[in-house]
């Protein structure tokens, strides 16, 4: 439900006990973000509250049971309280069922409040697969709990970051389970909703670049056949269709090209052909520090009948708690979701 022409923004609060707290409190303490957007936390009040203690900011709480109850005021920080955390229990950067059932809860929760229209987009903060696993809930991650509570066949992972827009064939799968998973169909898949996205997105670089699966995307056939049998026919039946492709290009070229605007998207094969390329664009390494000075990156799932963004990090469970953590990501995940919020009624996702 959009309110003064600003979309309404449900923002999940990731593991309890990673940073995902952190960098969503962070991030709503900048006004820019509440220009924009009526944003609201989903998960335990008390988490966030912690953290604000921790953080020793001047922002306040407001704990609230319906969307219709926010506020939205720099400053006031409206939570979607699920009262789903222990606190006597949660311990900072330790893997726990409990801390997964929550984190779980709390996606589940902003879904149904985007399927219900009660909001206009979802943005989901760092999960732990491990924890949401051991609380009973076999998820390989966000892109597969949005797809199972949407009812969505025809999904996939797109990374956001500067000139990089990556989307993948295949995401939490074994290499050799990925290889198998390498058909036309799939590709021609993934290069419409690629397509959709970047429309979505507000791109005018329409051309799609599709990477090649083995060295030298195959070299006609010398390092496997997939390149040849099934990404080549993708490529010409996406050009028959109207689409501007190009490929299978092989990917040490394709992502160079990529990084310099050569391309408005590009289609990955398998999770690691992606994410390489792309975290060494938007991650940045502080060696003296021995810590990330800098996270940037939006994972977009396409393909669902609601948005759904994310920052592309994860728990970071090293540093959870101790007021370190970036919210570039969070910021970013959330400007993408109000750009993607004002195609919606345009493109399907």
């Amino acid at each position: 439900m959009q309110t003064f022409d600003k979309p309404t923004i449900g923002i999940t609060m990731g593991d309890p006990a990673s940073i995902g707290p952190e960098i969503a409190v962070k991030a709503l303490m900048n006004k820019e973000v509440y220009d924009i957007c009526n944003p609201i936390l989903v998960g335990d009040a008390r988490v966030f509250a912690d953290i604000i203690k921790r953080l020793k900011i001047d922002v306040a709480i407001h704990s609230i049971e319906s969307v219709k109850e926010a506020k939205f005021n720099v400053g006031v920080i409206d939570v979607f309280d699920l009262h789903n955390v222990k606190m006597n229990k949660l311990v900072f950067g330790e893997i726990s069922a409990m801390a997964g059932d929550a984190a779980f809860g709390s996606v589940k929760k902003v879904i149904e409040l985007a399927m219900t229209g009660e909001i206009d987009a979802t943005v989901t903060g760092p999960i732990n697969k491990k924890s949401i696993n051991e609380a009973g809930h076999h998820f390989a991650g966000h892109t597969e709990i949005y797809a199972h509570f949407t009812h969505t066949n025809k999904y996939a992972m797109l990374l956001v970051e500067d000139n990089l827009k990556v989307i993948h064939v295949s995401t939490h799968v074994s290499l050799r389970q990925a290889c198998d998973l390498v058909k036309k169909e799939r590709i021609l898949e993934v290069v419409e909703l690629l397509y959709n996205g970047l429309v979505s997105l507000g791109e005018t670089n329409l051309k799609i670049g599709i990477a090649g699966l083995n060295p030298h995307a195959g070299d006609s056939g010398l390092f496997g056949t997939e390149d040849d049998m099934e990404i080549m026919p993708a490529v010409q039946e996406a050009l028959a269709r109207g689409y501007n492709v190009e490929g299978p290009v092989p990917p040490d070229t394709l992502f160079a090209k990529a990084a310099t605007g050569a391309y408005g998207g590009v289609v990955a094969m398998y999770h690691d052909q992606g994410h390489i390329p792309f975290k060494l664009s938007g991650f940045k390494w502080d060696a003296e520090k021995q810590q990330m000075a800098s996270v940037k990156g939006v994972n977009i799932t396409l393909g669902l009948p609601i948005i759904r963004t994310s920052v592309d990090h994860g728990t970071a469970f090293e540093i959870a708690g101790k007021g370190i953590a970036s919210p570039d990501a969070m910021l970013l995940a959330i400007e993408s979701a109000v750009q993607l919020s004002r195609y919606k009624n345009q493109v399907i996702f």
